[in-house]
């Protein structure tokens, strides 16, 4: 396998393990369950480990298709910097997280920073699907706007 195969394979890994830490710190949130919180939290720390393999692979998986047909520089440099921006927002919200994760007792500054990690995970998740789409953009033409208009065909 070559590391544009090690890229798509753990790029979606971050996504949706960001989607469900905001699910269930949400739902922890809302119904006051700790337990659920807690996954919710351990969930976004996941998701920070496992959006680094996806980030250490970007690079190789870029010169493996930098030469293919209709395929652009400006996708790939849109789509890396989009992915960086997502990958770091997330590793913040993470660090939140694990902050969240350590308070011994729930106290209303424990609860506020557990509030403020939920911000932190809906902005992740919104910038790497994002980012996710500019990188499917790079290697499926059909989903980049404008596909099919006289100037793409």
């Amino acid at each position: 396998m070559n590391q544009a195969h090690w890229h798509l394979l753990f790029n979606h890994a971050p996504i949706f393990g960001a989607l469900a830490g905001v699910l269930l710190l949400g739902a922890g949130l809302l119904k006051r369950q700790e337990a659920v919180l807690r996954a919710g939290l351990w969930a976004l720390v996941l998701a920070v480990a496992l959006g680094l393999p996806a980030q250490l692979t970007g690079p190789g998986a870029a010169q493996v298709v930098k030469d293919m047909p209709r395929v652009s520089q400006a996708l790939i440099q849109n789509h890396a910097q989009a992915a960086r921006l997502g990958y770091w927002v997330l590793v913040a919200t993470g660090t939140l997280a694990l902050l969240v994760l350590a308070q011994q007792q729930q106290t209303p500054r424990t609860r506020q920073l557990a509030w403020g990690t939920l911000l932190g995970a809906v902005l992740s998740v919104g910038l790497l699907a994002r980012a996710g789409n500019l990188g499917g953009q790079i290697s499926h033409p059909e989903i980049r706007e404008g596909f099919g208009t006289p100037d793409e065909l």
